[in-house]
């Protein structure tokens, strides 16, 4: 007994001088990390975490439910598409035709209702909110310099740097793009429990506007500097932007740094489902127009799917890109391999979430998974 008490006595020592440690140097966002991700036996962000999170509400209003196409699940998953839904963790697989949906099917206690983590879906959003932004003049336009918003950004490079630039990825930031590092910023952002700080932290070391380079923190700042044009929290402004207008069925979640006042992790996170999740897709597909409404200017629109760089084509200003023979693909995706993929010449749209990517994924890059599941949609379409 007595050197159980000597062991559990040193083992206390131990752990305070260790927390003390992490708030010196300042990564006690780590204490977090462990709490919420690492002794719930995961090495990274992952589906259901948004329940482990402080959260702000996206409020759905009047829902506009999708309506079944008249071939509805009139097929079963081909053989190659049952293979990488279970190798990968799919937990939904939903086919768009006509705006209609042809075909769905939800795996591992997972529902139509069902929410999960959007990851880096949610830049999508926050660049359609750009654009809402500067169509309600509360932005003048992609090139206003983000030291109009944070003074901060007025020197140098920094200068230079434009809303635009963070919208497409082009602003030359220090920010380190790795999800499996605990030292890294990204890891700290998901963790901190102030983003805004974190982000005015960061140096923009290259000249902004000159090339794509994928940053998660592009999308923070940007979805800071939203919050002070509109007057509103990301939450409340994607809620009356498009959430209601879009007829969105289910509210949904968007974390945020902290309770009470706090921000929302912009570049990702958002808490939905694969129906209420494509709806941004067809927005893009109809050219900003919904149900006769024009709710985004169509030139934003245009501008959002076609890529900003010539040596860059796969992401142009919040939208990823990509050219498969005589298909022209633009797509939401999130880390783990959340897609929401639109072909507009064939009115389709692929929605996949799932736990995971094939393991040739690499930052900024296409991963071979996202292939499978449009190959594989488009030989249950028979096309």
């Amino acid at each position: 007994m007595k050197y159980i008490k000597k062991f559990v006595k040193w083992l206390l020592i131990v752990l305070v001088l260790l927390v003390g440690l992490l708030y010196i140097t300042d990564t006690d966002y780590l204490i977090k990390a462990v709490r919420t991700i690492y002794m719930k036996g995961h090495t990274t962000a992952y589906l259901e975490d948004y329940k482990e999170f402080d959260n702000n509400t996206i409020g759905n209003g009047t829902a506009q439910p999708w309506p079944n196409h008249k071939d509805y699940n009139t097929v079963t998953e081909t053989e190659g598409l049952n293979q990488a839904n279970e190798e990968y963790g799919t937990v939904a697989y939903v086919i768009i035709k006509n705006d209609s949906v042809w075909f769905e099917k939800y795996y591992d206690g997972f529902g139509k209702t069902s929410k999960s983590n959007s990851f880096s879906m949610a830049k999508s959003y926050v660049s359609a909110m750009l654009g809402k932004a500067i169509m309600e003049g509360k932005i003048e336009g992609l090139d206003q310099p983000v030291s109009d918003f944070y003074p901060e950004f007025s020197e140098g490079n920094a200068a230079k740097l434009t809303v635009g630039d963070l919208s497409s990825m082009a602003s030359g930031s220090d920010w380190d793009e790795a999800y499996y590092s605990p030292f890294s910023v990204t890891t700290r952002a998901y963790f901190d429990d102030n983003l805004e700080k974190v982000m005015l932290n960061r140096e923009i070391i290259e000249e902004p506007g000159q090339r794509f380079k994928y940053l998660s923190g592009d999308t923070q700042l940007l979805g800071l500097i939203l919050q002070k044009a509109t007057g509103k929290s990301l939450s409340e402004y994607l809620t009356e932007s498009y959430w209601k207008p879009l007829g969105c069925e289910s509210d949904a979640f968007w974390q945020v740094d902290s309770e009470g006042e706090g921000h929302e992790k912009a570049y990702c996170c958002i808490a939905s489902n694969a129906l209420d999740f494509a709806r941004l897709g067809k927005l893009y597909k109809d050219h900003g127009k919904w149900n006769g409404k024009q709710l985004l200017d169509s030139t934003f629109v245009a501008k959002s799917i076609t890529p900003r760089f010539s040596d860059s084509p796969q992401y142009g200003y919040g939208f990823w890109l990509k050219e498969d023979g005589d298909k022209s693909f633009f797509m939401m995706r999130g880390h783990l391999g959340q897609y929401v993929v639109v072909e507009p010449n064939d009115n389709v749209i692929i929605i996949r979430l799932g736990h995971q990517k094939s393991p040739d994924a690499t930052v900024g890059m296409f991963s071979e998974d996202l292939g499978i599941y449009i190959d594989e949609a488009y030989k249950l379409l028979g096309q």
